[in-house]
């Protein structure tokens, strides 16, 4: 009887090995993940990447897609899973398609926010001589002074991608506030804060659509104007969805995802990591995230 050559048994014992590899299996398969370019949505996106790759070993896939196509991926299938579904409100009409078509986790983030949102800066010092704040150079406090203040803005509502939810929430405070000759100004979340910027910088009067939690409140004096008609809802919150059949196809990632909050100062902290690099690194802010909130990281894992 003839025995196996060396090399015949070295190649089985390297097969044999790498086999039995811890996360071998795990990185064979992408985790895909699907996210929009909104700081909230990059922000869970790289926080659950940096987890599931440097703790779990799993390899994960980012795919960046506009609001309405982020639920249609996970609905059919396309991806596994995405983490910025904004409920009841924002994303009410994406939930009502797809909700039969997708698994909800449940919040990821609760008090959320959004809405229209103007500087809260005063022109010049920001106290009086009473050490009392002084007046913020924009007046309109609701969003029904819009049409009193329609020139100062330019009758402009500056907003971002117009598949967003509260884009669509803007169209619809349009028609039910009567802001006849108001546009709204389609774009992305990178061109509506530097014209926020602007504006504030030059003291102009300017309306965004804005949400919570956002960079743009840590670094600017914001507030949301009034909705006495609660065109933008109360209180939100952030779901995780995932497809049908990943518990049964990943039951680590099912568990790890359903099991994955966090506060908006946590998000906050991330997001204003990764502006102050204009987001070029936004895998290493997840490190480096991960390393600064170990006790939170841990409880996600447990």
């Amino acid at each position: 009887m003839r025995l196996p050559s060396t090399g015949f048994l070295l190649l089985a014992l390297l097969l044999t090995l790498t086999t039995a590899l811890p996360g071998t299996a795990r990185a064979a398969e992408a985790v895909k993940l699907a996210y929009v370019e909104w700081s909230s949505s990059i922000a869970s996106a790289h926080i659950v990447q940096a987890t599931l790759q440097e703790k779990l070993g799993y390899r994960v896939e980012l795919q960046r897609v506009e609001a309405d196509e982020m639920w249609q991926a996970v609905a059919d299938g396309r991806v596994d899973a995405m983490l910025s579904a904004w409920l009841p409100t924002t994303h009410e009409r994406y939930l009502a398609r797809f909700k039969d078509q997708l698994v909800d986790l449940g919040p990821n983030l609760e008090g959320a926010k959004i809405g229209l949102v103007v500087p809260d800066v005063s022109v010049g010092r920001q106290t009086g001589g009473l050490a009392k704040r002084a007046r913020p150079y924009i007046k309109a406090e609701s969003i029904s002074d819009l049409a009193e203040y329609a020139n100062k803005f330019r009758r402009r509502i500056v907003g971002i991608d117009p598949a967003a939810g509260v884009m669509m929430k803007a169209r619809e405070a349009l028609r039910i506030y009567d802001l006849e000759g108001y546009r709204l100004i389609d774009g992305s979340e990178v061109s509506m804060t530097a014209e926020l910027s602007n504006a504030i910088r030059r003291q102009k009067w300017v309306v965004v659509t804005g949400w919570t939690p956002h960079w743009m409140f840590a670094r600017w004096n914001l507030k949301f104007l009034e909705d006495p008609k609660n065109v933008f809802g109360g209180p939100e919150a952030i779901h995780t969805m995932v497809r049908p059949g990943l518990e049964e196809a990943m039951p680590e990632v099912y568990q790890f995802l359903d099991r994955f909050s966090w506060t908006p100062e946590e998000a906050s902290q991330y997001m204003i990591w990764n502006q102050a690099d204009h987001g070029m690194y936004p895998y290493e802010k997840a490190q480096r995230w991960l390393r600064m909130n170990p006790e939170r990281v841990e409880g996600w894992l447990e």
